[in-house]
């Protein structure tokens, strides 16, 4: 290995470590993403809109939820240790559209609002998950509306 890419190596390990420092500094850390993942997927699965959409694709819901553990780390301490693509798997279902995404935020930002340790770490953990949402929405929309489809997710709430 390079000097460069050692160079590069520790300091992207560096940013790694000060990213999950600063989110578990906020109430952030891997206990909380556990409660939230579990507390969230519960009220997605008796949510009247989308429960009939995940109960179509996910049968075995604890693999589902611990690969939902390992996306959130992922996003929240840049972990590394998340491989996937949501977008295809979103991409996929027939129909989704701003409401379905507005409905995901609304129980998304709800639980974390149960949860909550620090007001920063729910606006640290709530503006990714729009971020997301609104990447999803425009991904989908894009793909079924063209370039009138960019601006998709403008409208999707804030917490």
């Amino acid at each position: 290995m390079s000097t460069v890419q050692v160079q590069s190596r520790e300091h992207a390990l560096a940013a790694r470590k000060a990213k999950r420092v600063q989110a578990e500094a906020l109430g952030v850390d891997e206990r909380f993403i556990s409660r939230m993942v579990e507390t969230f997927y519960d009220a997605i699965r008796q949510d009247e809109l989308l429960a009939p959409i995940f109960a179509e694709r996910i049968s075995d819901w604890p693999p589902h939820l611990e690969r939902m553990k390992t996306f959130w780390r992922s996003v929240l301490f840049n972990s590394g240790e998340f491989s996937g693509n949501p977008m295809q798997k979103h991409m996929v279902i027939p129909g989704l559209t701003e409401f379905h995404f507005e409905r995901w935020l609304t129980l998304f930002y709800a639980t974390l609002r149960s949860l909550e340790v620090e007001q920063e770490g729910t606006l640290l953990v709530a503006t990714r998950a729009r971020s997301i949402a609104d990447s999803l929405l425009t991904g989908i929309s894009l793909r079924r509306d063209g370039l009138t489809g960019s601006k998709a997710g403008k409208n999707l709430p804030h917490v």
